[in-house]
């Protein structure tokens, strides 16, 4: 099982890194999964994940505050509305498929604001 969590851990990391750079991809939901397979897998990987100057940031904030910045909230929430309304309107044409990817985006933006928002100090 071990082995399993390293592999969704390195995928989401790399994941995570690439949303760095695409504003399509969120960048904390993934780092934050990595470093919960990497704890649950291994400790050294847990630990250089933390360790990291950029990557390690997202994560001990988000565990330090259980707090989205505002603009993570908005860049988040725009791009998941963006992504599944296209697909919904231009990509499926089965209803019960719309309506499952209405229903996961719309619980989806409800888990991001329901964590607080991030107070710039």
């Amino acid at each position: 099982m071990k082995v399993l969590y390293i592999i969704v851990g390195s995928l989401a990391l790399a994941l995570g890194v690439v949303g760095m750079f695409l504003p399509l991809l969120p960048t904390t939901p993934f780092l934050l999964l990595s470093a919960a397979m990497y704890f649950r897998s291994s400790e050294r990987l847990y630990k250089w994940l933390l360790d990291r100057k950029v990557i390690g940031g997202y994560i001990r904030q988000f565990r330090e505050t259980k707090a989205i910045p505002l603009h993570a909230k908005i860049v988040s929430v725009s791009m998941v509305w963006i992504t599944i309304l296209y697909c919904i309107f231009f990509v499926l044409d089965k209803i019960v498929l719309q309506i499952l990817l209405f229903a996961i985006a719309l619980a989806v933006s409800i888990h991001i604001l329901s964590y607080r928002t991030l107070k710039k100090k």
